[in-house]
C-alpha cells in the first residue's frame, strides 16, 4: 500500500472522529440549555383548574399569612401556606367551576374538614416520587370517585363550594391545592414552622 494511500485513510479517520466528537458536543450542550423539567419533558401534570396561573394571585405556596396581614380578609388562619390558593373570577361565583385530578392515583379521602369544607386527598407518583395531592373547599356531594377508586390525570374530581357556606367552611369560592411529600395523609393547610416546608412542594413547579 502505498504511503498516499495510508496518508488519506488516516486524514478519513481523523475526520470521522472529530465528527461524532461534534455531534455528542451538541448533544451535551443541548441537555444544558433544555433540561428535563416540567416545562419540556412529557407532562406528568395537568391543571387542577382552568386557567390556572392566572388565579394564583392571593396566596402563593409558603407565604406568610396572619389576621394582620393577609391580602384576603376576614382571615382565620396563620402560618406559612403549604400550598396554593387558585381564586375564581367575579362572574364565575354562581355558576360550576370544575376541579381536575392533576395526577393518576387512588384517591385517599373525601370528607368535610374544618378549614376547607368539603375536601379530597389523592395518591400519586410524580417524577418517582411518591405524593399526596389536596384539593380543598369543594362542594363534598360532587365529589363522585369512592375512595380506593383511581383518578385518572385530568378526570374531573369535584367542583368548587360555594363562596362563605358551609361547602367552603365559610371560606371565599377558591381552590387550595397541596401536595405533601410521601404517602401519608397531612392536610394543614398552614405550619408554624417555616422548615416543615420542605415536606411539600409548591403546586406550580408542576403544572407549569
Amino acid at each position: 500500500m502505498s504511503k498516499k494511500i495510508i496518508i488519506l485513510i488516516f486524514i478519513a479517520l481523523i475526520s470521522a472522529f472529530f465528527i461524532i466528537l461534534s455531534s455528542r458536543t451538541k448533544i451535551q450542550n443541548t441537555n444544558i440549555l433544555y433540561p428535563q423539567t416540567s416545562a419540556n419533558r412529557e407532562s406528568l401534570t395537568k391543571e387542577p383548574i382552568d386557567n390556572a396561573l392566572a388565579r394564583t394571585t392571593k396566596k402563593p405556596f409558603a407565604i406568610k399569612i396572619s389576621p394582620n396581614n393577609s391580602p384576603v380578609s376576614p382571615e382565620k388562619f396563620s402560618g406559612y401556606h403549604t400550598g396554593a390558593d387558585f381564586e375564581t373570577f367575579l362572574n364565575e361565583q354562581e355558576i360550576d367551576i370544575n376541579i381536575f385530578a392533576i395526577c393518576t392515583g387512588k384517591l385517599l379521602q373525601k370528607k368535610y374538614a374544618t378549614g376547607y369544607g368539603g375536601v379530597a386527598v389523592q395518591e400519586c407518583q410524580v417524577d418517582n416520587q411518591d405524593i399526596t395531592v389536596i384539593y380543598g373547599h369543594l362542594k363534598l356531594d360532587s365529589i363522585a370517585t369512592n375512595p380506593n377508586q383511581i383518578i385518572n390525570k385530568g378526570q374531573k374530581i369535584g367542583i368548587l363550594g360555594q363562596e362563605y357556606s358551609s361547602e367552603t367552611d365559610n371560606e371565599r369560592k377558591h381552590l387550595h391545592l397541596g401536595i405533601h411529600k410521601g404517602k401519608d395523609i397531612n392536610i394543614l393547610g398552614y405550619t408554624q414552622d417555616k422548615d416543615e416546608l420542605k415536606n411539600w412542594i409548591n403546586p406550580l413547579t408542576l403544572i407549569k
